[in-house]
């Protein structure tokens, strides 16, 4: 079976959403780019939302001079896009799943493999979440508070989690990889 994981990157105040200046995919401590490049050798398919896959598709296959190796990565990846309005997706191994995503993912799920991640997204994330499909979180914080964004956990959603991994990256930036109880 494989593990769906839901990477985000945080606020210190606990805001997936990039409303300042905080994160900057381009420029990555050494250290937090290999654990980035370390994940993604265990990930067979990329979960994305439309915003996010639009986002990644008009900003890292232009990425000629890419010291992190995350371009790379993306091009290669099995890329799954939830959207009901995205017609071609415009980017090499990606598939649009429309309506029926949620049985597509189980199906997927249920199956032998590499990890299925979903990253940034945080609407997808939060019905990934919601729908009990969510088996890791691995929560990269970074040393900013921006004072305001929506969370990553939906309103109402409680569980115990179990720490499952920690460590902190030279750039300050900390990783707590999660999973339910």
């Amino acid at each position: 079976m494989r593990t769906l994981a839901i990477t985000q990157n945080l606020s210190a105040d606990g805001s997936p959403e990039f409303l300042g200046d905080w994160f900057d995919p381009g420029d990555q401590a050494e250290d937090l780019a290999a654990e980035v490049r370390r994940q993604s050798e265990t990930e067979d398919y990329l979960l994305l939302g439309r915003q996010t896959f639009t986002d990644f598709r008009s900003y890292w296959p232009h990425q000629t001079d890419d010291p992190t190796g995350v371009a790379e990565l993306l091009d290669n990846v099995q890329k799954l896009v939830v959207s009901s309005t995205l017609g071609d997706p415009g980017w090499q191994n990606s598939t649009v799943l429309g309506e029926g995503w949620r049985d597509r993912v189980r199906e997927l799920k249920a199956e032998d493999g590499g990890d299925i991640v979903c990253t940034g997204s945080l609407t997808l994330s939060q019905a990934l979440i919601e729908e009990g499909l969510a088996d890791e979180f691995r929560l990269f914080t970074y040393p900013a508070v921006q004072g305001r964004g929506r969370r990553l956990f939906p309103d109402g959603y409680e569980r115990r989690l179990r720490l499952q991994d920690s460590r902190t990256f030279s750039n300050g930036v900390v990783l707590v990889v999660y999973r339910p109880v």
